[in-house]
């Protein structure tokens, strides 16, 4: 019955395989949505699939992986398989993504952009609906982070 469910669930779907081509279509995909290329550092990724009709996504890596993100002082741990359905600013009904606080390991089921006066935030969910907001800069890679103060810069010198 599951595998059944998990098969209607990824009909349709245009799948990549490979390192190469499923690291561009995570990249591709991240920022179609608007979130920075460093929020899924996934690694060794060896399938990627969109379902563009219902918005499910999967990812496959060909191991489990932990990262440590210094900005937010956060460790994550990724599984072999990470999925969710994902909209323009938001993904949700995520599976496979764990962020560890305090001493206990917790679900991460939602991730979406908030965009507030002091700047852009990524709001991050458990299934309780507690959430935690980092900056967006947290997890942008050095060139998005150039870019991003370049942008500010120019804003900066058009308010003056």
């Amino acid at each position: 019955m599951a595998s059944s469910c998990l098969v209607k669930e990824r009909e349709g779907a245009e799948i990549v395989y490979g390192s190469e081509e499923c690291h561009r279509h995570s990249i591709e995909l991240l920022e179609e949505l608007g979130f920075p290329k460093g929020v899924l550092p996934l690694q060794d990724l060896v399938e990627c699939g969109r379902v563009r009709e219902t918005g499910f996504v999967w990812m496959k890596q060909k191991a489990p992986y932990e990262h440590f993100f210094d900005k937010t002082n956060t460790r994550v741990s990724y599984a072999i398989e990470v999925t969710g359905y994902v909209e323009k600013f938001k993904m949700k009904k995520m599976t496979g993504i764990k962020s560890k606080q305090m001493l206990l390991w917790v679900p991460i089921t939602e991730m979406s952009i908030e965009d507030n006066p002091k700047g852009k935030k990524i709001l991050f969910k458990t299934p309780m609906g507690i959430g935690k907001s980092f900056p967006i800069t947290a997890f942008m890679t050095q060139e998005e982070q150039e870019k991003h103060l370049q942008l500010q810069g120019e804003e900066t010198e058009e308010n003056n």
